[in-house]
């Protein structure tokens, strides 16, 4: 009898997420926490990342940072600006990251001192949103110019966001973005789930994203999603003091 495609899905997935499961185990022993970004094009997650490895390196924090496109260096080249260790992760093709890939790296790269990985998936809020990296922490970005309906459009990536981040608030106005429907729409499929407000032109927000990464990494439970990608991680216990539901920052 032939599988079906959904079969076939089904399957790719519980590969998938073994093998998260046992680099997430690897990770927690060797102290290192991993930051999955989640967001569609021209959100501003590269600038935004940048800003925060540098700040890190500023505080003297070991953090490094793995970016995925399906083509050509180009964002490895502008975080690499932060200081940070950074590695280009080429996907040929294939619109997202997947435990295997991010595995390889680790074990090839990694430098031991790192606290902190930050993984720039590919920008896309479909694909990726159905797998699980290993990941501490799942963020998930939107730029105010995308609309504040796209959290409604994407369930799945909202759904599964720990914390979500606005990004280009400065360009909130001429925009016309109405930032109240937006938050209303984030919480109705991520109920409590705090949204940061950034802005990488003047560095608003940027160090808040970093200590909220910093607590998780840390051990402070974080925001537990309707949607979580991994069920029996510890960050899904009950919500830090520091992510106080509904909370926007």
């Amino acid at each position: 009898m032939c599988e079906s495609m959904d079969d076939v899905t089904q399957a790719v997935l519980a590969k998938n997420d073994g093998l998260a499961a046992g680099l997430r185990e690897e990770l927690a022993r060797r102290g290192i926490a991993v930051v999955n970004l989640l967001s569609s094009p021209g959100s501003g997650k590269t600038e935004l990342l940048g800003r925060v490895l540098a700040l890190a390196v500023e505080r003297h924090i070991p953090v490094a940072a793995l970016t995925a496109d399906l083509a050509t260096e180009n964002d490895a080249h502008r975080l690499a600006r932060s200081g940070a260790p950074v590695k280009q992760l080429l996907t040929d093709g294939l619109c997202h990251l997947e435990a295997r890939q991010l595995s390889g790296h680790v074990q090839s790269w990694l430098p031991e001192d790192t606290a902190v990985l930050f993984v720039e998936n590919v920008g896309n809020l479909v694909c990726p949103a159905a797998y699980d990296l290993g990941e501490s922490l799942r963020i998930v970005l939107m730029a105010v110019t995308e609309g504040e309906d796209k959290p409604l459009k994407y369930p799945t990536a909202f759904g599964s966001a720990h914390l979500v981040v606005l990004t280009k608030t400065d360009l909130a106005e001429p925009a016309g973005f109405d930032e109240a429907a937006f938050v209303a729409h984030v919480q109705r499929v991520n109920p409590g789930v705090e949204v940061v407000r950034t802005c990488a032109r003047d560095g608003a927000g940027v160090a808040t994203v970093l200590e909220r990464v910093l607590a998780a990494r840390d051990g402070a439970p974080v925001h537990r999603p309707p949607l979580a990608p991994h069920p029996h991680g510890h960050q899904h216990a009950h919500q830090a003091p520091g992510l106080a539901a509904g909370r926007v920052s």
